[in-house]
């Protein structure tokens, strides 16, 4: 470090003699040495106790003897050319003891590179609970200083230590209290929590609900109570915990508040539309009866993996609704709806729900809106404000849930059970009229054409894990095949009514261990099946296997998947390992592709001859051992994965598909002439179809769902 700092070091006496001559003889050259200019003021700005506490005149308070802190730093304006400055620091604290007796103490810090920050731990004899004033002033490496902090244009900084924690917090809650008397409101509805202490200088509470994250509120005054709100998601024992923090940042001890919450309340209407062809109502299952005009048609097929038996169809003409003729809900407060709704067409708007405002409108619309150059789009919309998400494709089923939550005035959309929009500051809007399934006042009616299932509406928060189950359509096996050695050329599934047919000769592929044993010159031993014993074996000339009909709806979601190996990983020509269609072409085909290096995933948007076919690509490259194929259609999402070893390769929006009548292909598919081609070469093992969109943490294991 270099020593200097203004006139820091001088040369002997002779050389400053000689010099002066020197600057003498030299014409403007001024005679007179510079003088070291003493430190910068400390700025009040950069004054603290214990870091947080700000110097103020107003004391602060703190829990101990406190740390002090202050930049203190040099003038550069007296440096010569590559000096540099140093810094220390002058504490001092004073205060009037008890008896009116004056005291002070000090510390003088060393001196290290400026400018810096300084600190003085001060001692443990500090009184408490008195009024402890102090100041700083800078010095420097030659013992100048600077003027106190608390000069003009500066304050004198003060502190007292308070050494008394404040009491603990109480806690009460008018909606979930703390108390034997059984199980309070449920899941979806706020409740408020009021915390208070009976110390007057708590400044804070620092809570957390069953454990979770802590959060911290301050009163408006100190030691005045605070009131939080807060809503279960779940039912089941709850515990509050919350510490009261007082100014001096010393904490109470924790308070825990148990209460019990309920399951959430029943929707106040419901409406499950499985009522028997023919029927003019709808029964309720809570709410009144709704009104089945002409154009309702009952009995129609429910989603599957659902517990609903049926739904009903609407023509999307004027006499297709249904209404009880009287308002669901407040829609001035919370309320939810949803219901299970396929679209037969998305190329105008339409309504799933409604409720008349008294204006000629309604209050809010809960339906799909088309789009000019992409898919068809969900929709909710209240008053003034329209939520849009998701992608709706025509014959595909779709769960919808609608929430306003004026708790914060947010107005949330959410389709399948996941949240596709949200926003809040949405002013709230009344609907005295009535409900309407299928239709709304206003746009021409946008009345509903396709189907209708399960209509629920609720006056309390329906929260996020609530609206996931209600969404959710697990994927369901519909065929394995563990594919083992037969004698006869078929090979059964698992449930045995889906058998898999060898054609062109396909046959099998059994390790011979045996024979390596008894080769004396066999170095290795011939590879594992892919799964179990055997494998089916392919030519890549004409063998491959198939059932002998559709084994899944491809206009719903599916996933179908398989393990293979081939037998050249650069083979000389595309292949294909897995297609379903019809005589002509493929709903879907999965396909690698050499030239290219890269996994295909092929599918069309219609059986009509010259239908637009969408081809999705991913690079990569077969290996020498297993690799597991899976496609995965989510209708509802309205998109078409490849996952290859687990991981996605490929994927693209897609909502055409169409339900191919033709059977399950394992190791071919069509060529552009229609014809069939693109045989694999290789083995194959382990196929399984699902009815459903597998998620991604389940293709990684789809051999062993179920």
């Amino acid at each position: 470090m270099n020593t200097h700092s203004g006139r820091r070091a001088r040369t002997a006496a002779a050389a400053t003699g000689l010099a002066a001559v020197l600057l003498a003889a030299t014409p403007g050259i001024a005679t007179a040495a510079r003088e070291n200019l003493p430190p910068l003021q400390p700025s009040i700005d950069t004054l603290t106790a214990n870091w947080s506490k700000a110097c103020s005149a107003e004391p602060v308070h703190v829990p101990t003897a406190p740390e002090l802190r202050a930049v203190v730093e040099d003038t550069t304006e007296d440096n010569q050319e590559g000096e540099t400055n140093g810094a220390g620091a002058e504490f001092e604290a004073w205060w009037t003891d008890a008896d009116g007796t004056p005291q002070r103490r000090s510390h003088t810090s060393g001196i290290v590179h400026s400018p810096t920050t300084q600190l003085w731990r001060t001692p443990s004899d500090l009184p408490a609970d008195t009024v402890v004033s102090w100041h700083v002033r800078a010095v420097d490496r030659e013992g100048a200083t600077s003027a106190w902090s608390d000069e003009a244009p500066g304050i004198t900084c003060r502190f007292v230590i308070d050494t008394v924690n404040p009491e603990p917090a109480t806690i009460v809650s008018e909606q979930y209290p703390d108390d034997d008397s059984g199980w309070h409101d449920g899941v979806g509805v706020y409740g408020s929590f009021t915390f208070d202490s009976p110390s007057e200088d708590v400044v804070e509470y620092v809570y957390s609900v069953l454990g979770s994250a802590p959060k911290r509120v301050r009163p408006e005054e100190p030691g005045g109570p605070v009131t939080v709100r807060w809503m279960p998601e779940d039912s089941g024992p709850y515990h509050v915990q919350v510490r009261a923090v007082d100014r001096a940042g010393r904490s109470s001890s924790q308070t825990t508040y148990w209460t019990r919450v309920a399951t959430g309340r029943a929707p106040v209407a419901r409406w499950k539309l499985a009522d028997p062809a023919g029927a003019d109502n709808a029964a309720a299952e809570a709410g009144p009866v709704a009104r089945a005009e002409d154009g309702v048609v009952f009995g129609a097929p429910a989603p599957s993996r659902t517990d609903l038996t049926s739904t009903v169809t609407l023509n999307g003409r004027g006499n297709s609704y249904l209404t009880p003729d009287a308002p669901a809900t407040d829609t001035a407060r919370t309320f939810a709806l949803s219901a299970w709704v396929r679209p037969a067409a998305t190329d105008s708007p339409m309504t799933v729900a409604s409720q008349d405002a008294a204006d000629g409108t309604s209050a809010f619309t809960l339906g799909l809106r088309p789009t000019a150059d992409s898919p068809a789009t969900w929709a909710f919309r209240y008053g003034a404000t329209t939520l849009t998400g998701g992608s709706a494709s025509a014959g595909g089923w779709a769960h919808l849930t609608g929430l306003y939550d004026t708790e914060d005035d947010t107005l949330r959309l959410y389709v399948n059970g996941k949240e596709v929009a949200s926003e809040t500051g949405v002013a709230q809007v009344a609907a005295p009229g009535a409900f309407q399934i299928g239709r709304a006042r206003g746009d021409g009616g946008a009345r509903w054409q396709g189907e209708i299932g399960d209509v629920r509406v609720w006056d309390r928060v329906v929260p996020r894990k609530e609206i996931e189950r209600l969404g959710s359509r697990p994927a369901a096996l519909a065929a394995a095949w563990d594919i083992e050695r037969t004698d006869d050329g078929v090979i059964p599934d698992r449930d045995g009514d889906k058998p898999l047919t060898l054609h062109g000769g396909a046959g099998f592929y059994t390790p011979d261990y045996d024979a390596c044993f008894e080769d004396p010159e066999c170095v290795e031993f011939p590879a594992d099946a892919l799964d179990g014993n055997d494998h089916l074996a392919l030519d890549g000339t004409d063998d491959y296997a198939a059932t002998d009909g559709p084994v899944v709806d491809t206009a719903d979601s599916y996933s179908v998947g398989l393990r293979v190996r081939f037998a050249d990983t650069t083979p000389d020509r595309p292949t294909t390992l897995l297609s379903q269609g019809d005589a002509d072409s493929d709903a879907f085909k999965v396909r690698y592709d050499p030239a290219a290096s890269e996994w295909q995933l092929v599918v069309t948007r219609g059986s009509e001859p010259g239908a637009a076919e969408t081809v999705v690509a991913g690079p990569g490259a077969p290996t020498s051992h297993t690799d597991e194929v899976v496609v995965v259609y989510d209708d509802s999402e309205g998109h078409i994965t490849l996952y290859v070893r687990g991981e996605a390769v490929a994927t693209t929006e897609f909502n055409a598909s169409w339900s191919a009548p033709g059977p399950l292909q394992i190791g071919r598919g069509h060529t552009a002439d229609g014809g069939w081609g693109e045989y694999f070469h290789g083995g194959a093992d382990t196929v399984r179809v699902f009815n459903g969109a597998l998620t991604a943490s389940q293709v990684r294991s789809f051999a062993y769902l179920y």
